[in-house]
């Protein structure tokens, strides 16, 4: 059996010489057979491998809701940023022009021309419009 026994009973062998406690003799209670199981064992692996699909495919099937809910988050996430980004550009715009209507007095004469109609004494306003579209009648 030394020449044709598998490499997992020279193993054991070794490891029994090696143990004090074992046999003087020196023979080995144990012996190794090396089974042919044929068509069983390639079965036991195909269906070991069809059930980690099936468990996979379940992770899948219960994860997907999840991630193209994340995905439209995401989505949401990035546009309420670019609004954010938006509101606080104006705001910085808003404030900009309060300020200057605090501290510069050109802004303040410049819009009382522009949207009261104000003007300095001895000065004359001409306004123009913009012409009106002609109507044809039939």
């Amino acid at each position: 059996m030394r020449g044709g026994a598998p490499a997992g009973c020279s193993a054991i062998r070794a490891l029994k010489k090696q143990n004090p406690l074992s046999h003087s003799s020196g023979t080995c209670l144990t012996r190794c057979v090396q089974v042919d199981l044929g068509i069983w064992n390639k079965l036991t692996k195909v269906v070991v491998g069809l059930i980690v699909l099936a468990v996979l495919l379940l992770i899948a099937r219960h994860d997907l809701p999840l991630i193209q809910e994340n995905e439209r988050m995401r989505r949401e996430i990035y546009r309420l940023e670019a609004e954010l980004q938006k509101s606080e550009q104006l705001s910085k715009d808003l404030k900009a022009d309060i300020d200057a209507l605090r501290n510069d007095p050109k802004t303040v004469e410049r819009l009382a021309r522009e949207k009261l109609g104000y003007a300095r004494t001895n000065e004359t306003i001409i306004r123009f419009e913009s012409p009106q579209p002609e109507t044809t009648s039939h």
